[in-house]
């Protein structure tokens, strides 16, 4: 079974205090290029959740987001207000020394004062990283499933045009022998005129003239590129459905598929079976598109 790089999975985890969002969002990549944008007190966590996604995601160019609502806070914030008196009075008596009014604002440049905002970094707790853990696991699963759905819709559309290529394959065949004595026809043709222009060529072997022509014929035979390319279409079906299934290994099939449909149209000499050659790397081009977003 395929599956697309395409992916989407979302979970909730409800810790009491506050709810917690997760999100993964995937597009297809070479190799697994995973950005996290996580809270500051789930930092400690990064590690572990990179760990999990790329278990289960691999390859892919992956957005992880973990988002808190408006009321939680991963810090808590106060004013140190001893300290703050104490700012206050000094300066109201260094005011009075030098004999300069206080403005309006002193409240607001105390504020701004070394160590009168305090900020406490709350620690994680570890039920509630159990319970974020758990909506990581749903969030990873729901983003697989859709990737193995994109996946399927991808294979069956991919099998339809490998299909294709073989029903093109098969309407070759009525145009090989008409061919095959179109060429005889023309090549015995060149030979009468080229010896008609020569009054002094009134001899020749002619059983030499049939071994040529036999051997030209036999350059041009096209059997074996059919039987090669029915035997990679028919494993590029069986690739996409094993277990195994990749997109660098359909990939390659599909490198030997081109293969024999370029040497199928270069030893054609024939009009119709180069314009049914048109229309298989029209569908082999198709199937290569699709495999760029396949895992």
């Amino acid at each position: 079974m395929i599956k697309s790089m395409t992916g989407f999975g979302k979970s909730v985890a409800e810790t009491g205090s506050k709810s917690v969002t997760l999100e993964i969002r995937s597009l297809n990549s070479k190799q697994l290029d995973l950005n996290v944008r996580i809270p500051q007190v789930y930092r400690d966590k990064e590690f572990e959740i990179r760990a999990e996604i790329s278990k289960v995601l691999e390859r892919g160019k992956v957005d992880f987001t973990i988002t808190l609502d408006s009321d939680a806070d991963s810090s808590l914030s106060g004013i140190n207000k001893s300290l703050a008196r104490q700012y206050h009075r000094e300066i109201l008596e260094l005011a009075e020394e030098l004999k300069t009014p206080v403005g309006d604002d002193l409240i607001t440049s105390i504020l701004k004062m070394p160590d009168v905002l305090k900020t406490e970094k709350v620690s994680l707790d570890e039920s509630e990283w159990l319970l974020v853990k758990a909506a990581l696991a749903d969030c990873l699963k729901q983003a697989d499933l859709f990737r193995k759905e994109e996946g399927k819709l991808l294979g069956n559309d991919m099998v339809m045009r490998i299909r294709t290529i073989l029903s093109l394959l098969e309407a070759v065949t009525p145009f090989e022998k008409s061919r095959i004595q179109s060429l005889r026809e023309r090549f015995e043709r060149n030979q009468s005129e080229f010896v008609a222009g020569r009054p002094g060529l009134d001899k020749f072997d002619e059983n030499r003239f049939e071994q040529e022509i036999f051997w030209y014929l036999e350059r041009l035979d096209i059997t074996e590129e059919k039987i090669r390319l029915k035997k990679h279409c028919d494993y590029f079906i069986e690739t996409l459905n094993s277990e195994e299934s990749n997109g660098r290994k359909l990939g390659f099939v599909t490198q030997e598929i081109g293969r024999e449909i370029n040497t199928l149209g270069s030893k054609a000499s024939d009009a119709e079976i180069q314009k049914i050659v048109v229309q298989m790397k029209d569908e082999l081009e198709k199937i290569k598109e699709q495999l760029g977003n396949i895992l």
